[in-house]
């Protein structure tokens, strides 16, 4: 088994954020999560990652409510990898990496011989082991982003959960970073907002609108013009022309959807 989510809510201010929804990802899969601007991506990230309790619902990890585990117990299994992350502190790659075996320490001990090692791996695995030495503060964004995920992979997790890795990025450092996550053997969970990369590397997409799955399935069996209209208010043409026939969303000129379609 590895991390499920059973019907799981979440309301603030009387508010349902995320509402029953439920995500049983198989290992080692990429899961995409998708949904327009609010309709509860980053909550229920964070509902996976036990940032915040459900308000109804669980999340188990092998079976396990993650509100039976030590937080340490949880950082050592799911890592999370922020939409923008900043320090004033002045970092080297080699220390903000070093951040993620802090789970792994003991209160007041000094990295192993285990935490070099994962470190080294880390790195090498994302092509940072060149800027090891480097300032954090004077990396392109799209050197910062590999650099999360390097420290993440230093947790040596199981589960990588990523809020809108890409925003911000150029389309290369999009594919670059997206084909990097779908190669480590680990279950990971993606928000995205761009419906082709979801399309060209998940293996399944879940759909929200206003807090509930409206969609789940393969990109192919979710990404269709109907659903795209309803939950994104705009015309598209979605062809199977992708890679091993994934589907490609082409977005139509005066793309919105007419009155009785839900807009933005």
């Amino acid at each position: 088994m590895s991390m499920r989510a059973e019907n799981v809510s979440w309301r603030a201010g009387g508010r349902m954020i995320v509402d029953g929804v439920r995500l049983d990802p198989d290992p080692n899969s990429t899961v995409g999560l998708l949904g327009p601007n609010g309709s509860g991506k980053s909550t229920l990230l964070r509902l996976l990652a036990g940032v915040r309790a459900t308000s109804s619902g669980v999340v188990r990890l092998d079976g396990v409510p993650l509100s039976e585990l030590h937080r340490k117990e949880v950082a050592r299994r799911v890592a999370v990898v922020e939409q923008h992350v900043t320090t004033e502190v002045d970092m080297s790659v080699l220390d903000v990496v070093g951040l993620g075996r802090v789970p792994h320490r003991r209160t007041w001990t000094g990295p192993s011989a285990a935490d070099d090692a994962a470190v080294r791996s880390a790195l090498e695995q994302t092509r940072m082991q060149d800027r090891a030495e480097q300032s954090w503060h004077t990396l392109s964004g799209g050197e910062r982003q590999r650099v999360q995920i390097a420290r993440a992979l230093a947790q040596q997790p199981r589960e990588l959960l990523l809020d809108e890795p890409t925003n911000h990025l150029d389309i290369r450092h999009q594919l670059d970073l997206l084909a990097l996550v779908v190669r480590i053997p680990v279950t990971s969970v993606i928000a995205l907002h761009d419906l082709n990369l979801a399309a060209m590397f998940c293996d399944h997409l879940v759909v929200l609108g206003e807090g509930r799955a409206v969609a789940a399935g393969s990109p192919a069996q979710v990404l269709t013009e109907e659903l795209i209209a309803d939950v994104y208010g705009v015309r598209s043409a979605v062809t199977p022309d992708g890679p091993d026939g994934r589907p490609s969303v082409r977005f139509l000129p005066f793309a919105h959807a007419p009155d009785d379609v839900r807009a933005f």
